[in-house]
């Protein structure tokens, strides 16, 4: 649970030190601008915050990596949900007030996760997993959409180091496929899901893995 405040934390600390006319630039996410992803933020925010208090009287059918589905098929960006983010972000029109909604969701979906009990079993997607479970399975979140909105913005803060290797051992156990130890945490992440191809030397150092690549998270 610690683990999901401090990538939280960092996340939106690096959303609010953007200068305004990086929410312009592009994201790591396909077809999304980095405003894009800042008002996706808001909606992970949301449900972070309606999981919390949607609490299950049965047990617990996932865990954490079981919380996360695997398809083979990179987004393009024409998803409704995500034609839908698209829209409401360009609503905003002024960063300020995008950043101002996330500053006030995200820290109360911040403060939630602190109080809540990780032996509290919540319902969200069908599924029921223990608060715990649940927070963990975020970091990935925060984590890889850390690295999506820095992709193209070199000067902005990188995600906490302790959360880059939680992601990689979560994606290793939901994927199961281990990455060479040559492979660094962040490499591991965009090259696993597919956010930028393997260099020839990490093609060859992936082996037969390569062909299972990209791991679509959702």
């Amino acid at each position: 649970m610690d683990l999901f405040s401090r990538s939280w934390a960092a996340l939106r600390t690096a959303v609010a030190e953007l200068p305004d006319d990086s929410f312009q630039r592009p994201s790591g996410c396909t077809g999304w601008l980095v405003r894009d992803l800042v008002c996706h933020l808001v909606i992970d925010a949301q449900d972070v915050l309606i999981t919390l208090v949607t609490p299950a009287g049965t047990a617990p059918t996932v865990d954490a990596a079981g919380y996360w589905t695997v398809a083979d098929r990179l987004p393009t960006g024409e998803d409704p949900l995500d034609a839908l983010t698209v829209r409401l972000a360009a609503a905003y029109e002024d960063p300020h007030l995008l950043t101002f909604h996330l500053d006030d969701v995200g820290s109360a979906a911040g403060r939630a996760a602190e109080l809540a009990d990780p032996g509290l079993r919540v319902r969200t997607q069908d599924m029921v997993l223990t608060v715990g479970d649940y927070l963990a399975a975020y970091v990935l979140e925060w984590t890889l959409h850390h690295l999506d909105l820095t992709a193209h913005l070199p000067h902005a803060t990188d995600p906490p180091a302790d959360g880059l290797a939680h992601s990689r051992a979560m994606l290793e156990q939901i994927t199961g496929c281990a990455f060479p130890a040559s492979f660094t945490d962040r490499d591991v992440l965009l090259v696993g899901t597919g956010r930028r191809a393997p260099t020839a030397t990490e093609q060859s150092a992936l082996g037969e893995s390569a062909a299972r690549l990209p791991f679509v998270i959702g």
